[in-house]
């Protein structure tokens, strides 16, 4: 591929417009997205994978998907490195690494400490430290106002499929990230009787408890979730206090 092209890729990167509280509420306006280039393909996309001694899923749809929590950068140390997408990082791109949502959602981020707001799209894996939900660019720390504190209380709203409209990506829904069926997923099983083993053992405790079959290139798995509430607040505060007790489980909406 030509130099030109990273060039104007590196440049583009910069000129992302912030979401616009003016606008429709279901438009992003963006002068460039850096996508993947033509004719490739991202390896695994739904592959599960371990690291540290914990194995994560990825979810087939990031539709619904909504989570608060804390946010961190990544830099000039990576810049230049191969990401689990297959992709190059570039941190001047506006992109990020989340431990499962699919690679290629774009993401609405919100510091809610300065209410800054940058959709940036999901390239790679991570971050594996406890309490973080998303790993950013240096280009989209920068845009939240982040960079010299490090590390930033955000709430991430997945954007379901889009399409490009002239120098926009208008997105066909964007989730209404307060009111909803608000879940804390606690595990993930290949076998459906040991998903119905921890179902029967949780039912014990919470009225409400679903197991969620879904397909993945590697078969079928079976998600195990407890319901929350149906307000966000109220769920996060729930999720917060079982996170002691089921340290790798997270929050999902429905």
């Amino acid at each position: 591929m030509s130099f030109h092209f990273y060039r104007r890729l590196l440049v583009g990167g910069f000129l992302l417009i912030l979401f616009s509280c003016g606008g429709p509420r279901n438009t992003v306006h963006i002068v460039h997205v850096p996508l993947k280039p033509a004719g490739k393909s991202y390896p695994s996309w739904g592959k599960p994978y371990t690291v540290n001694g914990h194995t994560y899923y990825p979810l087939p749809s990031a539709a619904g998907y909504v989570e608060e929590g804390l946010a961190s950068w990544y830099g000039p140390g990576f810049h230049g490195k191969r990401t689990a997408s297959g992709e190059i990082y570039n941190m001047y791109a506006f992109t990020a690494a989340h431990r499962i949502l699919p690679l290629g959602t774009y993401v609405l981020v919100t510091n809610l400490e300065n209410g800054r707001r940058v959709v940036v799209r999901i390239n790679d894996r991570g971050p594996f430290v406890p309490g973080r939900i998303i790993d950013l660019s240096y280009a989209a720390a920068r845009a939240l106002g982040m960079l010299e504190k490090g590390v930033v209380r955000v709430r991430l709203v997945a954007l379901a499929e889009g399409h490009r409209s002239g120098n926009r990506v208008v997105f066909k829904r964007i989730p209404r990230w307060r009111k909803g069926e608000f879940y804390l997923q606690v595990g993930a099983f290949r076998h459906y009787a040991l998903a119905v083993r921890l179902r029967e053992r949780l039912a014990r405790r919470f009225p409400s408890v679903l197991i969620e079959p879904y397909t993945s290139p590697r078969g079928t798995f079976y998600r195990v979730k407890i319901f929350l509430a149906y307000d966000l607040d109220l769920a996060r505060k729930k999720a917060q206090k079982l996170k002691r007790e089921f340290p790798t489980a997270f929050l999902v909406a429905r």
